[in-house]
């Protein structure tokens, strides 16, 4: 089989294959690419020496059987036979689950993972968000250090359990989409400085050096990147790709990144027949992103929408800290905007920022289904000093509230495992690094990030203890009892509303009318034909809907419909969604 490499530095580069060696040749028509045939099949396991070094993984390796620091191997991605023929699903309309897969079961992998999907159908999930399957070091962490952006973390089960999980999910109806990171590589098992010049100093983020997307070399980098994102929506067939942080893609070039990405994501649902999308993680509130390109936009099909979940959180915990303190002034006000206009800042000041921050969205341009909502999500949890969700924080009328505005909400909504059964465990922030140094420097900087803000150093779990990571898992009996099993059939019933009513999966976010009051702490919205209500405040309120005739469609507490004053009465801390043609 033919192997190849991109090594534009080497004077010489050697291919170990099953224990023999064959110098590579320059391939005279790729400035930087070395070529050669060797005999290989399925599993073999091999590597590059360049010059005088040692034998290195391959940078597009499919798998890491021994992990980031072994030999890679072959994989040969025809021997698996599909079982199901799969037309593909849109994002519009979705309700998306993101999942980790080392903690949403006790087994952490892919087949256990796969055997739990029949309780995402019943719930009425469309598409399964997968956190990064990328190997990392170790058996167990969040994957956002991951290295070998071709290829599935072992313990996970490797590329066949990838493609299992895929397949079973596709049988069931979902979706899968994928999330991946291509503006940084884990600090362990990163070899791709020693084959080129992957990075960059002219930029700079929280990680390090800039993936080079371009300096001299970039050319190389950008396809190695969009080479991956295809492989895994070609080879895997997933669905579809969330991208984390695009803020820190640093690239001055005329055509950007994330432009060419996305013209090539789409070139490949035409060549396949099956549509494919790109989900933006970005702090930017820059409506570019999600503009198509033939308005002049980047032409990413979505993004996450961090406005919503601020505002969502700050007024039912009244947190106000850090990035919550512009949203938890006036948090219903907050909301009210993020629910009319996408965005809270569209070039308001973010006093956590020091500036003004974002820019308006062109509401008859971008649709709300381009931006994702949701209360919870594996950062807006994990990131928090003892991984605590909502659900250690709220009564079950405020999480009822919260489940009621991320599935009413004009956007496409996203859970976070277990949030649809209000689950008891944590989701902390744990590594099973193997470098002892770097596990030690793991472990003082997470502390140093909480102490001397309100927690001393014993409260901030240690990221390398094995308990970590066990106390992350879902707990699978939870759902099967109280209270856990009525606020499940809360989110079956809403997400069922999305199906029924389809004023509730309308992108238009200038139908969205909103009236609120701080000081009672209540918020309704209307969309089409359909009205919300929600009261946050612990007293019963009051709250005009007008004296059209209405019907009661789902109730966290019982309700009767507006009498001829037409005021609802909506019980302290409860929510209901009610029909008013």
């Amino acid at each position: 089989m033919q192997f190849e490499v991109w090594a534009p530095q080497a004077d010489r580069v050697t291919l170990h294959c099953d224990g023999a060696t064959r110098a590579l040749e320059r391939d005279t028509e790729r400035d930087g690419w070395w070529a050669g045939e060797a005999e290989a099949r399925d599993g073999s396991r091999y590597g590059f020496t360049l010059d005088d070094g040692p034998v290195l993984p391959d940078p597009r390796s499919r798998r890491q059987p021994d992990g980031p620091d072994g030999p890679s191997a072959v994989v040969d991605h025809g021997r698996y036979a599909w079982r199901a023929a799969w037309p593909g699903r849109e994002l519009p309309g979705a309700v998306l689950y993101e999942l980790h897969v080392g903690t949403f079961t006790r087994e952490g992998t892919l087949d256990a993972a796969a055997g739990r999907l029949a309780h995402l159908v019943e719930l009425g999930i469309t598409h399964v968000e997968l956190m990064p399957l990328c190997p990392f070091p170790g058996r167990h962490g969040w994957g956002y250090e991951g290295v070998s952006l071709w290829a599935v973390h072992e313990p996970y089960g490797g590329p066949e359990a990838l493609k299992r999980f895929v397949d079973r999910a596709h049988e069931l109806g979902l979706g899968v989409v994928l999330d991946v990171v291509h503006n940084h590589l884990g600090p362990s098992g990163n070899y791709l400085p020693s084959f080129g010049p992957y990075f960059t100093d002219t930029h700079h983020t929280p990680w390090g050096a800039a993936v080079n997307l371009d300096a001299p070399g970039s050319d190389e980098v950008r396809a190695f990147l969009v080479g991956s994102a295809l492989a895994w929506l070609r080879d895997y067939r997933i669905d579809g790709l969330r991208l984390d942080a695009v803020h820190a893609l640093h690239d001055t070039r005329a055509c950007h990144f994330l432009e060419e990405l996305s013209a090539a994501v789409d070139g490949l649902a035409g060549e396949l027949g099956r549509p494919l999308f790109l989900v933006a993680e970005s702090d930017l509130n820059d409506p570019r992103i999600i503009t198509p390109r033939a308005e002049n936009g980047l032409g990413v099909h979505a993004q996450w929408n961090d406005d919503f979940h601020h505002c969502v959180h700050s007024a039912l915990t009244g947190e106000s800290q850090g990035y919550y303190a512009d949203f938890a002034r006036a948090p219903l006000a907050a909301l009210a905007k993020t629910l009319t206009g996408g965005y809270f800042h569209d070039g308001t000041l973010s006093s956590f920022r020091g500036r003004a921050h974002g820019r308006p969205l062109d509401r008859a341009r971008v649709g709300g289904h381009r931006l994702l909502g949701y209360s919870q999500t594996h950062d807006q949890i994990g990131n928090r000093a003892q991984g605590d969700r909502l659900a250690a924080l709220l009564s079950p009328g405020l999480l009822a509230c919260a489940a009621t505005l991320t599935l009413t909400a004009p956007f496409t909504p996203m859970l976070f495992m277990g949030e649809e059964w209000a689950a008891g465990t944590p989701w902390q922030f744990f590594t099973d690094h193997t470098d002892p140094e770097l596990a030690e420097a793991v472990r003082r900087g997470r502390r140093r990030e909480f102490v001397g803000h309100g927690w001393a150093e014993e409260d901030v779990p240690d990221p390398q203890d094995p308990a970590t990571r066990e106390r992350s898992c879902l707990d699978w009996t939870e759902p099967e009892r109280e209270p856990h099993a009525r606020m499940l059939a809360w989110y079956r019933r809403l997400i069922a509303l999305r199906r029924e009513q389809p004023d509730l999966t309308d992108p238009d976010l200038a139908d969205t009318k909103v009236a609120f009051d701080e000081q009672g702490r209540w918020l309704a919205f209307r969309r089409g034909d359909v009205r919300v209500a929600v009261n946050l405040g612990k007293e019963a309120a009051a709250i005009p809907l007008g004296t059209r005739p209405a019907q009661v469609l789902a109730a966290w507490e019982p309700v009767e419909a507006p009498g001829r004053d037409g005021l609802l009465q909506v019980p302290g801390e409860s929510c209901v969604v009610l029909a008013q043609p």
